[in-house]
């Protein structure tokens, strides 16, 4: 698996909306049911990749945390399931189920969804602010597997904190990186 960072969305681009299945519930989600009425958390993410599981606890407990502040969460994993059977939509299922996600987790099987946000890697998190204008896109935090860093969610949550108190958004922002996305081989 080749590290690979986000390629930073443009700042104020609005959300793309998409229609795909929730593995857990197995209804269609449309971007404007998982929005939240101060916000909204778009994470790409995987089973698979080391780098999500290193934050996972960390997502879980900002998604529960904002959710009373009128944020909500929702992960998408848009991998190539064929190559990587382990990010199929009956493991995502398991998955949220064992972690206790407080948001849906969604399939992109078409990976259009991934396309349509210029996803790069899991994890890849965008903050959309209550109008659905991107506000934030990067890491979570400096933590990642085997540096030593504590895992702190900084960088996300003080995004968010900003994007609560009416701030501009923050000026620097850092790439977030892990495993890249698995495209599907086009022949």
């Amino acid at each position: 698996m080749a590290y690979t960072e986000s390629h930073m969305l443009p700042l104020g681009t609005k959300a793309p909306d998409f229609s795909l299945p929730d593995t857990v519930s197995g209804e269609i989600k449309r971007f404007g049911h998982c929005r939240g009425t101060a916000g909204t958390v778009v994470l790409f993410i995987c089973n698979h990749c080391p780098y999500v599981i290193h934050i996972n606890g960390e997502l879980v407990r900002l998604a529960n945390l904002y959710a009373e502040k009128g944020i909500k969460f929702v992960a998408i994993s848009s991998n190539d399931v064929h190559n990587h059977p382990d990010d199929a939509p009956d493991k995502m299922r398991i998955v949220a189920k064992v972690l206790q996600y407080p948001f849906p987790y969604l399939y992109d099987e078409s990976q259009e969804v991934a396309r349509a946000y210029d996803a790069a890697c899991t994890p890849d998190i965008y903050v959309f602010d209550a109008h659905d204008k991107l506000y934030y896109r990067g890491r979570l935090d400096d933590s990642r597997p085997n540096n030593g860093k504590p895992i702190t969610g900084k960088d996300l949550s003080e995004a968010i904190d900003a994007m609560l108190d009416g701030a501009a958004p923050p000026e620097v922002q850092y790439p977030s990186g892990g495993c890249n996305i698995k495209w599907k081989i086009v022949l």
